[in-house]
């Protein structure tokens, strides 16, 4: 009898194998952790990426409060963009537990720090120093900050936890849109 070739494997065979393989290495990867967050700090992710997201609020209400100081003529077009980014601030914050809200009058320190970030604060000389010395320039670095923060928060929206997850996609929207108002004309006909 001649020796033939083997039959292929057929393609649904080889899809089978794959996905065998693909759920394997999540399995792997899933039990190799450091503890529930998984990087061995013990802290875990949802609290980790809320905690940053915070950080770059506070950081871009920064960037709001020193354009303000430099350029306060334009306090009227930015005070309702900066409310909203005060307003992500809070929302961002991880939520202290039921027990503790009603056991404790005091705010826990993640609602302390969105509540400083909420209230404008007197801006460094190094952050004016950062701010273009013509509104309009100005208004265009605010506008590129709320859209460099927004794609971040886009990208962030991959590894984040369901509820975070919409948070972060309804914030980072809102960033798309200050920086489309940061550079549109007030009152010009599209």
């Amino acid at each position: 009898m001649p020796w033939t070739l083997p039959p292929r494997p057929s393609r649904r065979s080889l899809l089978t194998g794959a996905a065998g393989a693909a759920g394997a290495a999540l399995l792997a990867g899933c039990t190799g952790g450091g503890g529930p967050s998984g990087d061995g700090t013990g802290i875990p992710l949802e609290r980790r990426m809320r905690e940053g997201a915070v950080r770059d609020s506070a950081r871009l209400l920064e960037r709001y409060d020193a354009t303000l100081a430099v350029h306060p003529g334009l306090a009227e077009r930015l005070a309702p963009l900066r409310a909203a980014v005060a307003a992500h601030s809070a929302a961002l914050a991880f939520p202290a537990p039921a027990a503790t809200r009603s056991a404790s009058p005091s705010p826990s320190p993640s609602a302390s720090a969105a509540a400083a970030a909420a209230t404008p604060s007197g801006s460094t000389a190094a952050g004016r120093a950062d701010v273009p010395p013509k509104p309009a320039e100005a208004l265009s670095a605010l506008a590129d900050a709320e859209r460099s923060l927004s794609e971040a928060r886009t990208i962030a929206l991959a590894g984040a936890p369901g509820e975070l997850a919409r948070l972060l996609a309804s914030v980072a929207a809102c960033g798309a849109v200050h920086a489309y108002l940061l550079t549109s004309t007030p009152g010009a006909a599209s």
